[in-house]
């Protein structure tokens, strides 16, 4: 997106985006789980909720992104930048989630480093929007409103008294800049009858979560209102540390932060807040309902993605990530089905799923969490048959990619090639393993597996011992940085 042509050798006059990708997502399960967050699915478009953002960032006026994320979803950051093109961008590691305000700290400081009047665009990257002709023009308002020294908020127009969201309330036109007021006030999340009212009088919108200011601005106001934060920030960033493409901020000092959002740590008492109201088309994908909403409907309303079938049902969302699912005669139904969990519930109902997710957790279940198929920096590996003693998986490397040296004190494995050419290194010797070949690994071996070759290696993994958890692993040496 074009957004302005910037001034010739005046990085001030560039924005820089800032994508939060701390979320994850559990309104949206079984799709979105801890391992594999909603930001990371291709949800309404062809392309990730995350990617989709990032290019909202891209074009003249913009700088690279600057990202933050969970440690744990590194790789998965750096594959979605992979796979929209997008480089030079700065990946801030979180040790651990700490809410919007330590995170937009964080990257506020890091900016200020070389451009602290440049004007930063923070924005989730879970959100859908669809008016980008819109979007271009409410951001250009946002920064003449920012390089006036303005903490600027998106407003976005109500479709309905939703009690989901909070709201703002639209105060007195800001002089200095046509098009963005004065923010009365933030109202939360209201019960159903205050939402009614404010839908109705016209004067709220919705907020967004986006924000745009100075990061010169911003650290100000973090001073003034958020000390705490701004500490804990400013220790974390000056004792980050460089691994591969990341940029890990130190863990004990930015865990000591409180975990607050920067709404209630600024946007809320700040006097320079203002708001650009703006009809984007916007979505926060915040549930299955939401999905309904925003998708392609057949004739009889019913939103239909992946292998389904149905039958006298009207005004369904039904979602098949591989297992064919048939729903008949159900209305107003949602009916999402994965490999390893299916959920059904009444659209209405859809923001209790978290509770699911909540009891799940509690219970010790692995479905809360994490897919059957997990993602890793040099592939991923899917689980197919689990038994006692033995577990079968698939497992695809990466070209060029190798796991690390490794031994196991509980299992054996046994290896069979069926695509691509495997080098094997096992108790310092070497084996290429082809197509149609397999190798074994006796308990304690130490080994290595690499893909030498230009396309996807995958092969069967079959282990047998008596413990087969993921924690049964010794690494000597790896390419990633793990312990």
């Amino acid at each position: 997106m074009d957004l302005t042509e910037p001034q010739a050798g005046d990085p001030a006059a560039m924005l820089v985006p800032v994508v939060l990708a701390g979320g994850s997502g559990s309104r949206l399960w079984p799709i979105s789980r801890e391992s594999f967050p909603k930001q990371y699915w291709p949800l309404v478009s062809a392309q990730s909720l995350m990617q989709d953002a990032l290019r909202r960032g891209t074009g003249a006026g913009f700088t690279p992104p600057v990202i933050v994320c969970n440690e744990a979803h590194r790789f998965l950051v750096a594959e979605q930048l992979r796979g929209a093109g997008i480089g030079g961008a700065r990946i801030l590691l979180e040790p651990d989630g700490r809410n919007s305000a330590p995170a937009i700290a964080a990257a506020s400081l890091v900016v200020a480093e070389t451009t602290p009047d440049a004007v930063m665009w923070v924005m989730a990257a879970d959100a859908a929007i669809a008016n980008m002709a819109a979007l271009s023009a409410a951001l250009t308002v946002a920064a003449a409103a920012a390089r006036k020294g303005r903490i600027v908020t998106f407003g976005m127009t109500p479709t309905a008294p939703e009690t989901g969201f909070g709201y703002i309330e639209i105060g007195a036109k800001l002089p200095e800049v046509d098009g963005a007021f004065e923010v009365a006030r933030f109202v939360e999340k209201p019960a159903a009858a205050v939402a009614a009212a404010l839908f109705d009088d016209g004067r709220h919108v919705w907020n967004s979560g986006m924000f745009v200011f100075t990061a010169r601005t911003m650290l100000a106001e973090l001073a003034t209102h958020a000390p705490e934060v701004l500490a804990a920030a400013e220790a974390a960033v000056a004792g980050r540390r460089r691994d591969l493409d990341f940029d890990r901020l130190a863990a004990p000092a930015f865990l000591a932060s409180p975990a607050i959002s920067i709404d209630y740590a600024v946007a809320e008492k700040t006097r320079l807040a203002c708001v650009v109201p703006a009809d984007l088309g916007w979505s926060d994908v915040g549930s299955w309902r939401a999905l309904w909403e925003l998708g392609a409907k057949d004739a009889a309303g019913n939103v239909i993605v992946g292998d389904a079938m149905l039958e006298g049902a009207r005004d369904c969302y039904v979602r098949s990530e591989g297992v064919m699912t048939a729903v008949v005669g159900l209305r107003d139904a949602v009916v999402v089905a994965t490999k390893d969990a299916v959920l059904a519930v009444h659209r209405d109902e859809a923001e209790r799923v978290k509770d699911i997710v909540t009891r799940l957790r509690a219970a010790g279940r692995e479905e809360a969490t994490a897919h059957h198929r997990i993602y890793r920096p040099w592939g991923f590996y899917e689980r197919l048959i689990a038994g006692d003693r033995f577990q079968v998986k698939r497992i695809v490397v990466l070209p060029g990619q190798r796991l690390s040296l490794q031994k196991h004190y509980h299992r054996a494995e046994h290896w069979v090639v069926v695509h691509g050419t495997a080098l094997v290194t096992h108790d310092g010797s070497e084996t290429m393993v082809r197509e149609d070949e397999s190798i074994y690994l006796p308990l304690g071996t130490m080994h290595r597996l690499t893909n030498p070759g230009r396309i996807p290696l995958t092969l069967i993994e079959v282990q047998s011992g008596a413990y087969l958890g993921e924690d049964d692993i010794v690494r000597f040496e790896d390419t990633y940085g793990r312990s």
